[in-house]
């Protein structure tokens, strides 16, 4: 780095705009001016150790490393438009944490924030803790491993997606999503993936009620499914369940094999249905 900015405490608007080639370690982002937009436009920055309590700290920025560092409740929005990045071993508590951003990754964070991730592209996650409201949502291109997370409108019109070795506890959980795997993970919530569209779920547990309905293209290879009543209505789905499902509804096509089905319930059906329902 050509610039080193090291054990400073800036609360002014724009404090280091347009930062280039600059580490900047041990600082203080907070103060009675209330300033904005303290790292916006940046380009090649490496920000350690350092504690924000600002709005808008890493807008327009490209190319920068957050490490080490903690943005409190009133770091709102803390990076928005920016791409190249990575996020490591960093605490977060903004809201709208990130949006429309490209090509930025997350490592050993912990993340309470509504509204995270929006419109982005080509995200990852790696040993993450977050919490969110809505989360990812419209974010296409990204890959997912060790998550923890916590919320409600998760993953919803996402494209494109890998999550691994990860425990989902939430609901209405990738509706309308397209071309998303996940692998080995809990996904704990109600209403899954409704109007989703080539979502494969392999060895994961599932859990809740009317999960993945009016789907196209959903396959479950090798899952199992806990208090899922009402699956299935209207899917076309390719299921190898181990265990039992505690009711299937309605089923458009497809094939569902399982250990055990509490209820199969073919009737009251808007669509003609055409799928084979088999018990080993």
């Amino acid at each position: 780095m050509n610039t080193v900015i090291s054990g400073n405490t800036y609360d002014e608007e724009r404090a280091l705009y347009g930062a280039r080639d600059t580490l900047v370690e041990n600082c203080t982002f907070a103060g009675p001016a209330d300033g904005e937009s303290a790292l916006k436009e940046s380009r090649n920055v490496e920000v350690k150790n350092c504690r924000f309590s600002l709005r808008y700290p890493l807008w327009h920025a490209d190319g920068f490393l957050l490490q080490g560092s903690s943005l409190d409740e009133l770091t709102r929005a803390p990076i928005w438009y920016a791409k190249n990045g990575r996020v490591v071993s960093t605490e977060i508590n903004g809201v709208k944490c990130l949006r429309e951003c490209e090509r930025i990754s997350f490592e050993k964070v912990r993340a309470v924030s509504a509204e995270f991730g929006w419109r982005c592209r080509d995200i990852s996650a790696k040993d993450c803790e977050i919490t969110s409201e809505y989360f990812l949502f419209e974010t296409k291109g990204g890959d997912f491993d060790g998550l923890r997370f916590k919320g409600k409108y998760s993953f919803q019109y996402t494209e494109d997606l890998t999550v691994e070795n990860s425990v989902l506890d939430t609901k209405d959980a990738f509706w309308h999503a397209k071309n998303i795997t996940v692998k080995n993970c809990t996904v704990k919530g109600e209403y899954l993936a409704w109007y989703s569209e080539n979502v494969t779920f392999i060895d994961c547990h599932i859990v809740g009620t009317q999960p993945l309905c009016y789907c196209k293209g959903l396959k479950l290879i090798n899952c199992t499914m806990e208090a899922t009543d009402l699956a299935f209505e209207y899917s076309e789905v390719d299921a190898d369940i181990r265990g039992s499902v505690d009711s299937v509804k309605n089923p458009l096509s497809g094939r569902i094999v399982a250990d055990g089905i509490g209820e199969i319930i073919l009737r009251d059906s808007v669509m003609e249905t055409n799928c084979e329902i088999s018990v080993r």
